[in-house]
């Protein structure tokens, strides 16, 4: 049995026999979900993966995040491309300003951002944007926590083509 262990809000993970999966046991107050590694993709085996393999939720109210972009919020619909003139288009200042609403939308629903789970990223130009949007991701996380993310590579986001990054999510709050 392998005895690498990962604390987050009193959950315990540890290698499951066999070395098949990597379960959080969470205690009474422990959050609402497990992680769930495949072996060898814990940071203590050295991966250096910005997410989790799988999340199992085991309690806690679902909250489905729409998709966010950097774009602010109120903003016209139809869109009108001049009320987004003044904003950073730099993938990194996009993350953040993505970043900055998940956080405040979970915050409103009583979570914290991290009891995210669940990450659909969509990015224009992968190959060029996704650094510095992981970055951006990761000091929002923490050290200890990555939800489930899948990224899927897009031509652009609806809102204007000048915002390269979009997110939807789902948070599993206590």
């Amino acid at each position: 049995m392998n005895s690498s262990r990962f604390v987050h809000r009193a959950c315990l993970i540890t290698m499951a026999l066999g070395g098949a999966l990597t379960l959080a046991a969470c205690g009474s107050e422990g959050a609402p979900f497990e992680y769930l590694h495949l072996p060898g993709t814990e940071a203590a085996e050295g991966a250096n993966m910005p997410y989790s393999s799988a999340i199992k939720v085991t309690g806690g109210t679902i909250l489905f995040l729409s998709g966010t972009s950097g774009a602010p919020v109120p903003h016209s619909h139809p869109h009108d491309p001049t009320e987004f003139d003044h904003l950073d288009f730099g993938a990194e200042a996009q993350a953040e300003r993505v970043m900055d609403r998940i956080k405040l939308t979970v915050e409103q629903a009583g979570g914290d951002i991290t009891d995210v789970v669940q990450v659909t990223r969509f990015v224009v130009d992968v190959a060029v944007n996704q650094d510095a949007i992981n970055a951006v991701m990761n000091r929002y996380w923490g050290p200890d926590h990555r939800p489930a993310t899948t990224t899927v590579e897009i031509v652009r986001v609806a809102a204007d083509p000048r915002f390269i990054f979009e997110a939807e999510a789902v948070a599993v709050i206590p």
